[in-house]
């Protein structure tokens, strides 16, 4: 029974590690997701700035003429 007893351990521990790595796979997987998110408003912000700040410089040279 010792050595079924074992097998019976090791399968546990394994399906532990299994399920752990799991967790652990999908939290990397979700932080990741968040920061090309963030990364792509941040992007987009300066995108944004950008366009104003151009139009804004446009704005000022038609002033100046």
């Amino acid at each position: 029974m010792g050595f079924l007893d074992d097998a019976k351990d090791a399968a546990e521990a394994t399906g532990k590690k299994v399920g752990e790595w799991a967790d652990d796979t999908k939290e990397r997987i979700g932080d990741k997701v968040d920061e090309l998110k963030a990364d792509a408003d941040v992007k987009r912000a300066e995108a944004d700035r950008d366009r104003v700040h151009a139009k804004n410089e446009y704005k000022e040279k038609l002033r100046e003429d």
